[in-house]
């Protein structure tokens, strides 16, 4: 039996339609059929009912899900346990971090906190928020760092997640200048000439802060959303080409708002101040991990 047959098993267990279990797998639905019939021949018995609705569980696969969830989880577990034997060996550090972090704020920081000599092997991972939270809920590395507001919160349990706040950084709406310097978007916007709006994806942890953001502001700010990426690169290229406005990170955009090629298209007062936080795995330790997170839990630790 294929490990994969139980993860399609669950996620169609879960999404109740071939087609969206499919694409959350990532796989073409027909490739998707032929797994999970492919199980269920295995099983001996059929475990979901297809009907023009989608598929619901038949007895079998109701009995069978619950056990489907603990062999997951007892394989990830030991998959985790093992590979964190292994890396109180070498010492490795495994870091999953959002794609604007990775390329701004990373380099800096780990390089003024942790010693490469004595630290061994480092993997980071650079992927969007929801993947981030994935990755780091199945124990696959030891630090999660993220974009964080309180108004936006995460997929981490307090009680188990431990975190802490290792940088600042600022949301500021820009656009591309006009001829005259000005920005070709201004915000607040109106009702007859709405402002064209870079949004985020849900995937995006920024959209995430941005959307509650918008939500308190809703009477005040005229938006129409024309684009849409889980990228703050892709959309500060689509704001300084003239599309729109997006909602950036200081730190991504402060070399172009130097240079002229974007422009603030608001007050301060359409700022978004957000903060860099570190979130530490409870299953994923070793000793590098252990290290860096004392130093930054020291008194005297700078926040950058």
């Amino acid at each position: 039996m294929d490990l994969t047959w139980l993860e399609d098993f669950l996620a169609l267990a879960e999404q109740k339609n071939f087609s969206r279990a499919a694409e959350s797998r990532n796989v073409s639905q027909p490739a998707f059929s032929r797994r999970i019939r492919a199980l269920e021949d295995w099983i001996g018995t059929s475990l979901f009912v297809r009907g023009g609705q989608g598929a619901s569980l038949t007895q079998a696969g109701r009995h069978f899900e619950p056990l489907a969830e603990d062999l997951m989880r007892n394989l990830h577990r030991a998959r985790r346990d093992t590979r964190t034997v292994g890396e109180r060996e070498t010492g490795s550090l495994s870091i999953a971090a959002t794609h604007a972090l990775s390329f701004t704020f990373f380099p800096g920081w780990i390089r003024r906190h942790m010693r490469f000599e004595a630290l061994g092997a480092l993997n980071l991972i650079s992927d969007s928020m929801e993947a981030c939270e994935q990755i780091m809920l199945g124990g696959a590395v030891h630090f999660l760092l993220c974009h964080y507001h309180a108004d936006a919160p995460t997929r981490f349990d307090d009680s188990r997640f431990e975190s802490i706040r290792v940088g600042k950084d600022l949301l500021i709406p820009v656009c591309a200048p006009n001829a005259g310097g000005q920005p070709l978007w201004l915000l607040p916007g109106s009702p007859e000439r709405p402002v064209r709006l870079l949004a985020y994806s849900p995937a995006s942890g920024l959209g995430r802060i941005l959307a509650a953001h918008q939500i308190r502001n809703a009477e005040t700010m005229r938006l129409e959303s024309v684009f849409t990426s889980h990228l703050a690169a892709t959309l500060m290229t689509m704001a300084r080409e003239g599309h729109g406005i997006a909602w950036l990170p200081f730190g991504l955009a402060e070399e172009d708002l130097t240079r002229g090629r974007l422009v603030r298209a608001g007050p301060d007062s359409f700022d978004i101040p957000v903060e860099v936080r570190l979130f530490r795995s409870p299953d994923c330790r070793n000793h590098a991990a252990d290290e860096l997170w004392g130093r930054l839990s020291t008194p005297e630790s700078e926040i950058d």
